[in-house]
């Protein structure tokens, strides 16, 4: 009642400030109170939402009053062009895996997994946690939380064999994502103008940030079973580069895993010109069929500086990443942490900390395993049947996406639209590519809303293709 109430008193006044002077000053709340019969709670409900429209402006003390109206004009912005100049550095478009989409399309293109993936009941627990400790008013240590720290460090040490020195804990600095992480790492280990090798197809936000910082990009180009560990020596050879951005573990958009021989074959690559491994596990705790295995684990020697993000795997809103580096690098790189972001918030390490040292973390990666096989053999099935034109060249063990390769006559831009026309929102791969695409190809993820769709999905970008 309350709300038709102030619908009614809205609507009413609406019709008296149309006709109105600008200026001209409403009847006081006890007024209107009389006129409309009711509560000073819905006047002062119809009120605010007339000042949330802009139509009227309340001035304490006096009352309130008709705004005039501002007749619309264009703006020139020109002289920004003189002050702002040529940018010194071309930054890509963000990639569509960042698109927000409405509730009735079938989305394959996010670089997010559902929150029905998440462990959202040990989330919301650990923020009630966090919110009751110090770690909402304390300013944490510029390197993270010494417990997160240790944390991070014990996770990649358990996975090193017997002969190698483990992390400890001061060799570990928290950072707010591994995006910032990556600007962070190039800025540091790399600089603008020099050059960095990088996996051709590689993630969309390393070819970013690698623009923002100014780095001179290499491609190194990967196939099913990764890049060729000749084309890696002879980039080194022929750029001097001195640092190689890599995904071992389910790359994104490819979802390939190196062999045992190939990580050995870039660790002593990167050891014998005196390189940095940049190794972006981003995908840890997705693996399908397999376990990730970090090349930073046969490392103790600081050649491999080793990146590994919680927030896709425990939720987005928990932007927290470690990165484990040894030696004089972890000085650089832990100065210009502080320069851009100061410190990460003491609040959000605790969550991840809290989440991840439950007993029912690993129950809860057990459950993803099964959800996202399961999720990742129907969206094949599906493409199999209706889309048989799209060509899978690898199933992927892990991660969360497909990496599709199109015929080349295919128009892809063409395509992408179409198959948003029919309802579905699919990833274009060139976003993907650090140089010029080497193919049309699309990386569709599996992880995202609504797997029951996933067969009608394979049907409309079938239909899609087959119209081209």
């Amino acid at each position: 009642m309350s709300n038709s109430s102030s619908e009614r008193i809205v609507e009413a006044l609406r019709t008296w400030i149309a006709t109105a002077p600008a200026g001209a000053q409403l009847p006081s709340t006890r007024q209107l109170v009389a006129q409309y019969e009711a509560s000073p709670v819905t006047v002062q409900k119809a009120l605010r939402t007339l000042i949330g429209q802009g139509l009227i402006e309340s001035r304490p003390g006096v009352g309130t009053f008709v705004r005039a109206i501002r007749t619309a004009r264009p703006h020139d912005y020109g002289w920004q062009t003189a002050a702002l100049g040529t940018p010194a550095h071309h930054i890509p478009n963000l990639s569509s895996a960042l698109r927000t989409t409405p509730n009735d399309v079938i989305s394959l293109h996010s670089g997010y997994p559902d929150k029905e993936l998440l462990p959202q009941r040990l989330v919301r627990a650990a923020f009630t946690r966090a919110a009751r400790g110090d770690s909402v008013v304390d300013r944490p240590a510029a390197a993270g939380l010494p417990e997160l720290q240790s944390w991070f460090a014990s996770q990649l040490g358990a996975m090193m064999p017997a002969g190698l020195t483990a992390p400890v804990a001061s060799d570990v600095v928290i950072l707010p994502g591994s995006q910032s992480g990556l600007s962070t790492l190039f800025r540091a280990l790399i600089g603008a103008g020099r050059p960095l090798l990088i996996e051709s197809p590689s993630y969309w936000g390393a070819i970013l940030a690698a623009a923002q910082v100014g780095v001179r990009l290499i491609p190194v180009p990967s196939g099913p079973n990764g890049p060729n560990p000749e084309d890696i020596e002879r980039a080194f050879v022929q750029t001097g580069a001195r640092a190689f951005y890599a995904q071992p573990n389910f790359a994104n958009p490819t979802g390939i895993q190196w062999s045992t021989q190939l990580c050995e074959s870039v660790l002593q690559i990167v050891r014998k010109h005196g390189a940095f491994l940049i190794e972006d596990d981003w995908a840890h705790d997705f693996g399908i069929t397999a376990d990730s295995a970090p090349l930073a684990a046969r490392d103790d020697s600081g050649h491999v500086v080793y990146l590994r993000s919680l927030t896709k795997s425990v939720s987005p809103a928990v932007r927290v990443a470690g990165l484990i580096v040894r030696g004089p690098a972890r000085e650089r790189i832990l100065a210009d942490t502080q320069a851009q972001n100061m410190y990460v918030s003491a609040a959000l390490q605790a969550v991840a900390l809290d989440v991840v040292t439950q007993p029912a973390w690993r129950t809860h990666l057990r459950s993803v395993r099964q959800q996202l096989a399961a999720r990742r053999d129907l969206l094949i099935t599906a493409l199999a049947e209706h889309a048989p034109t799209a060509h899978l060249e690898s199933v992927p063990r892990g991660g969360l996406n497909l990496w599709l390769r199109l015929a080349d006559e295919i128009n892809l831009h063409q395509l992408t639209v179409d198959c948003e026309s029919r309802g579905v929102i699919i990833g274009a791969g060139d976003h993907w590519f650090p140089a010029e695409p080497a193919g049309r190809y699309l990386r569709l993820n599996y992880s995202g809303a609504n797997p029951g769709a996933f067969t009608e999905a394979g049907r409309l970008i079938g239909q899609a293709i087959q119209a081209q």
